[in-house]
């Protein structure tokens, strides 16, 4: 059965489009892009995903060594398409066990990047920028400025702009942020459609962190 969907930036429940307004709408929020059910890593979900994607499916490329894509997720309906996407990933964490990281493309004012990031939202906030860039990576041949964001001891998030859209980092847990000295470069997964880079990513069993940190607010919560 599938689920219905939430709103981006607290998991409530929101009411589709009715007789008088076109959007979605959140009791906390009002209107949203309205957020779809925690899609499973797999060839068959990417190529549902790729046609409705207005903004980037973003990956590190190439991966760490032994790192997998562990789900997928989107903000938006079937009349804007997906207006944010987010790609789950898990592999070694640097110190032990198992990290995961979670890269959001999004446009402004979604709130998908900052939910998974453990922030109010909707945005990283003002003045984030202000300071030096704490890393960077490259996209077709330039280079994409990140900031670290403090967003308490239990991940690491980094945030900045690509494509005219806010590009999140996320890492869980904290520990695995490390790995951002390794991330040099993203790809762009929509260039499988676009006649680009035509090797799939490697998938693995379904994330985790995504799930839970998405999962539908309930009533009593």
């Amino acid at each position: 059965m599938k689920s219905d969907p939430t709103c981006p930036r607290c998991g409530r429940a929101v009411q589709p489009p009715g007789l008088w307004t076109s959007a979605w709408q959140c009791d906390a929020h009002g209107p949203v892009a309205p957020l779809q059910p925690v899609r499973a890593p797999g060839t068959a979900t990417l190529e549902a995903l790729l046609p409705q994607a207005h903004v980037p499916v973003w990956i590190p490329w190439p991966l760490p060594t032994s790192w997998v894509v562990t789900g997928f997720a989107e903000a938006g309906d079937e009349r804007s398409g997906a207006l944010a996407t987010a790609v789950a990933l898990s592999g070694p964490d640097p110190m032990g066990g198992v990290g995961e990281i979670v890269i959001v493309a999004e446009d402004p004012g979604i709130g998908l990047g900052a939910r998974l990031a453990g922030l109010e939202g909707p945005d990283p906030g003002g003045g984030f920028d202000s300071s030096a860039a704490d890393a960077k990576v490259r996209f077709d041949g330039h280079e994409v400025a990140l900031w670290n964001l403090d967003v308490g001891p239990d991940r690491a998030v980094y945030a900045g702009e690509a494509l005219a859209h806010w590009l999140w980092l996320v890492f869980a847990a904290a520990d695995t942020g490390m790995l951002m000295c390794e991330i040099n470069s993203l790809r762009d997964l929509r260039d499988i459609r676009n006649g680009g880079i035509a090797l799939e990513p490697p998938f693995g069993a379904p994330s985790p962190f995504l799930s839970r940190v998405l999962a539908p607010r309930r009533e009593t919560d």
